[in-house]
């Protein structure tokens, strides 16, 4: 049970929302700002810590199951895999950048349809950060999730 007064339960989940706003629109914005997937998803993970930290592990608005979790490590890391297959079997490269295509190999069809629209043609560099916002995010919750869980279980048997 979390020993955290009123005041900071007040506080501690508008800064936790501000905090996942915040690190979403880093991942979105990551290929023209300084940022990126690794960055965002710690912000986000923040968030979440703050949240578990404060609330407790039990009582926390930001709680995901252990179903959750996995399926969005999965979604991060296939997603990554798979974009540098493409990369590889299309452009000969792992990670080779499929939108923007600078060697000239990639078939326009598959080109189009990774080509990420913005003026910038970051080609699939937004893509990537989102599934590394993912990994880092689920990541570093989890990790934290781990520890409170293990404090919840040692604290119960005395």
């Amino acid at each position: 049970m979390s020993q955290s007064s009123i005041i900071l339960k007040l506080v501690s989940l508008p800064i936790s929302m501000i905090l996942i706003c915040l690190g979403i629109m880093t991942i979105l914005g990551g290929h023209i700002t300084p940022g990126g997937g690794f960055q965002g998803g710690a912000m986000i993970a923040g968030g979440v810590i703050l949240s578990v930290l404060v609330y407790g592990l039990g009582n926390s608005p930001l709680e995901f199951s252990h179903l959750y979790i996995e399926v969005l490590e999965s979604i991060g890391a296939l997603g990554f895999i798979i974009l540098g297959l493409i990369g590889l079997f299309v452009g000969g490269f792992f990670l080779y950048n499929v939108g923007t295509d600078l060697l000239n190999v990639v078939p326009p069809t598959i080109q189009n349809v990774l080509h990420y629209p913005d003026v910038t043609n970051a080609g699939i560099i937004p893509y990537l950060n989102i599934f590394v916002g993912l990994k880092v995010f689920v990541g570093l919750s989890a990790i934290v999730i781990a520890f409170a869980g293990f404090k919840k279980i040692t604290e119960e048997s005395k």
